[in-house]
This record gives C-alpha cells, sequence and structure tokens, in this order.
C-alpha cells in the first residue's frame, strides 16, 4: 500500500529544491555557464529533483505490485501503464530520467545550454508530476 507520509515527505523536499531552482531561473541565462557556482547548483537541484520523482514512482510500483521498471526512465513507462501518468508526458518524464543518467554519469558532456533551458521551460513538469500522484491517492 502506498504510504502517504512516504509521498509527503518526499514532495516536501522536492519543493524545496524546485524553490531553489526557481530562485536560480531570476540568474539572467546568458550568466549561467559561466559561473560554476551557480550551474553546478542548478545541475545538481535538477539531478536531487529528478531523483526525488523516481523514488515516488518506485514507492508507487513497489506498494501497488506493478511490473519491475527495467531502468530509471522505465518507471515513468510503468505509471502510465497503469493509467496513472498520460503517454505524452510519461515520455517527458522518461526523458528527464535520462537527462539525470547524464548530469549523474556523463557530467563532463552535459551542455549548460540544455540545462539552463530545462531550467528555463521544465520545472512545471515536476509540479504536474505531483498532481498526478496526489490525484492517484484519492
Amino acid at each position: 500500500m502506498v504510504s502517504p507520509e512516504r509521498l509527503e515527505e518526499k514532495f516536501r523536499r522536492l519543493g524545496e529544491f524546485l524553490a531553489v531552482l526557481r530562485e536560480l531561473r531570476s540568474v539572467p541565462a546568458e550568466a549561467l555557464p559561466g559561473d560554476l557556482v551557480r550551474m553546478g547548483s542548478v545541475k545538481y537541484y535538477l539531478q536531487v529533483s529528478i531523483e526525488s520523482c523516481i523514488d515516488v514512482a518506485q514507492h508507487v510500483i513497489a506498494s501497488e505490485g506493478f511490473r519491475p521498471p527495467k531502468d530509471y526512465a522505465d518507471t515513468f513507462t510503468v505509471l502510465a501503464e497503469r493509467g496513472i501518468l498520460e503517454q505524452e508526458f510519461a515520455e517527458r518524464l522518461r526523458r528527464m530520467a535520462k537527462f539525470r543518467n547524464r548530469l549523474v554519469h556523463l557530467y563532463g558532456e552535459v551542455d549548460d545550454q540544455h540545462v539552463v533551458r530545462v531550467l528555463a521551460e521544465d520545472l512545471g513538469d515536476f509540479d504536474l508530476f505531483r498532481e498526478r500522484i496526489l490525484a492517484m491517492l484519492k
């Protein structure tokens, strides 16, 4: 059974991470790539925000007895298969999980302009994910 308390804690921390990212959005986009400290912060907080969503997805999957995901990106496929996420939204989250893998494992190859774009355009996906999961609990 899904633990509302566990999800509440994960989403509370996600909210803290997103608050930092939204604050970093106030830095001019052209200034971020040249600022190692701020850019490092953006990358870290994007990574842990994505990991928070993966953790939530894995908790739901395990608690509900859904099929085990093959990898982090597949966790969102499983939720789409079960009707918790729309296919198109699950695809965006799969790309986000793959982006997390680049941040962690291929950090030297991450395009800073892509990071800036994610910061500017994709933070709402975290809020939407939270909404979809909480709606599932009702």
